[in-house]
């Protein structure tokens, strides 16, 4: 009988390390980016809440605070707020950037805006 060679294929166990190291990054900078995100989707809810409750910017203000003090939410306030009236619906909108450090002199920079009109802009 004639046994042909055939080569296998497959991954390494070089292979797999650098997988398994870039996969392991992605996890970190994940576990970083989520509360960041949860946080934007709280702020989101918070000024639809405050749009809809408020019918004059000192009071919108002070509902968006009132929720942000029982949600949590420190990365902004409602002074950070830009409040306009569309027709007779109040509308509120805002922008903040978040800094993540990953390593050394490297950050993740994350741009948050959204409205209480449409959501993410």
């Amino acid at each position: 009988m004639h046994q042909r060679l055939s080569s296998q294929r497959g991954i390494s166990f070089i292979g797999l390390l650098i997988l398994g190291i870039v996969l392991a990054l992605l996890a970190i900078v994940g576990a970083r980016v989520l509360p960041t995100a949860t946080e934007f989707m709280a702020i989101q809810k918070a000024v639809k809440k405050a749009a809809a409750d408020g019918d004059t910017v000192p009071a919108v203000r002070a509902a968006f605070d009132r929720t942000a003090a029982v949600d949590y939410i420190s990365s902004i306030s409602g002074k950070d707020l830009e409040i306009t009236k569309q027709g007779d619906k109040v509308v509120v909108e805002f922008a903040y950037d978040k800094e993540i450090p990953l390593a050394g002199p490297a950050y993740l920079l994350l741009k948050y805006r959204g409205s209480s009109a449409s959501g993410y802009n």
